[in-house]
């Protein structure tokens, strides 16, 4: 954890020097402070509650939410503040998950109304008076000024919900005979009900996540590999008939086989973000010294902007934090101590995973772009709370196995 918060205050440094080249640097700054200090909090938590727990989760997330910081305080100060301040809220609800979630066995038994309660979050952004259209997706709800993106929640508790119901229907699932409506009902309509909304909130990118991480998860809990070629001829054909019915997906097709074909449309901020990865070259240009035009270079296209200032080492760094992680997460799954808790952390882990690579691979321009957040990394207060609900649920499940299981054991490989 002080190795984060060193290259988190080091990060700043660089980044206001390169902003103000003369001027004079405050002893003492609050926004650094909250970004600093309060991941410390969480880690004294980890160390009172979960002290078997794997040690390396807590600090990756803390240094990518750092760097993430710096760079939206460099380019957007006043968005660097409201980053800073979700940065506490965000810790605050990871160590009330740790102090209520003691065993994560127990959120088997909600698993109806964990899905039910996801369910009516994805529902939310449709209600007249609360859901907000930005940029064509009808994704957000807002109370005030308060804006609030559900789904990030969602994604959660629909996770928590398929882990549930895989583990007790495993061995009918993985016959693929028999059981009908009855059995399969909870499975099939959730998750039909989950993408239809994700079709008319014209969120593509969710949509994807929800069904890649559904096909995964069946395979891995079912040992079955009929799954994944059902996965992919559904893909197929939901691409070719996304890209024929929906403009959306279709546009995001075109814009990336060409986006010079558009480029003073909806190609322009692919092209920024390709010119921004070229100017940056092997180190870059240096933190605030280069001021990236890329569009939205704090979200979407915030890995373009630590392309440009940090260059091909500093990103490489990047995805490297983001494989320790999801490396980690998997060695969580393989080491719990129940079917339930190994099958919720390797789902919790290709979510993070999944939704990493996706933006990731969209602002390289390796697949189309998403309009996902790239966790701990980008500004969003939403994106940020859920990642560490998230990573709260690993620490403890963690915790729980290093205490009863023995590492050599998997309910996974055994299953």
């Amino acid at each position: 954890m002080i190795i984060s918060d060193v290259i988190t205050v080091f990060a700043w440094v660089l980044g206001f020097f390169g902003l103000h080249p003369n001027g004079h640097i405050a002893l003492f700054n609050p926004w650094l402070a909250i970004v600093v200090v309060a991941p410390i909090g969480a880690h004294i938590t980890n160390r009172y509650v979960a002290a078997n727990a794997d040690a390396i989760l807590l600090p990756l997330a803390a240094l990518l939410n750092g760097l993430g910081f710096v760079m939206i305080g460099v380019l957007d100060p006043q968005q660097g503040q409201l980053q800073a301040l979700w940065t506490l809220v965000s810790i605050a609800a990871y160590v009330a998950t740790m102090i209520l979630v003691r065993n994560p066995d127990s959120l088997d038994k909600y698993r109806y109304l964990l899905a039910i309660v996801g369910i009516g979050l994805l529902f939310s952004p449709l209600v007249p008076g609360v859901g907000e259209n930005i940029g064509g997706e009808r994704l957000w709800v807002h109370f005030g000024t308060l804006s609030f993106q559900p789904v990030e929640i969602a994604k959660l508790l629909l996770a928590i919900f398929l882990a549930s119901l895989i583990v007790e229907k495993k061995d009918l699932l993985a016959r693929l005979r028999g059981g009908g409506f009855r059995r399969f009902g909870p499975i099939a309509l959730t998750f039909g009900i989950a993408l239809a909304i994700m079709a008319v909130e014209k969120d593509v990118g969710f949509a994807l996540l929800i069904f890649i991480t559904f096909v995964i998860v069946m395979w891995i809990g079912t040992g079955n590999r009929i799954y994944l070629l059902f996965g992919a001829v559904t893909f197929v054909l939901g691409l070719l008939v996304g890209g024929a019915v929906l403009p959306q997906v279709h546009q995001r097709i075109t814009v990336w086989l060409d986006p010079w074909k558009y480029a003073a449309t909806t190609g322009y901020q692919l092209i920024q973000a390709q010119y921004a990865f070229g100017i940056g070259g092997l180190s870059g240009t240096g933190l605030g010294l280069s001021h990236p035009t890329v569009p939205v270079a704090t979200s979407d296209f915030i890995f373009a902007a630590f392309g440009q200032e940090l260059g091909l080492l500093g990103t490489s760094a990047i995805i490297i934090s983001f494989l320790l992680l999801t490396g980690a997460g998997i060695r969580i799954a393989l080491r719990a101590h129940s079917e339930f808790s190994s099958l919720l952390a390797m789902t919790m882990t290709i979510i993070l995973a999944l939704q990493t690579f996706f933006i990731l691979a969209g602002v390289i321009r390796v697949l189309p772009l998403t309009g996902m957040t790239l966790p701990f990394l980008a500004y969003g207060g939403s994106s940020l709370l859920a990642n560490y609900i998230l990573l709260a649920i690993l620490v403890r499940i963690s915790h729980r196995s290093n205490q009863h299981a023995d590492p050599r054991e998997s309910p996974l490989i055994e299953s």
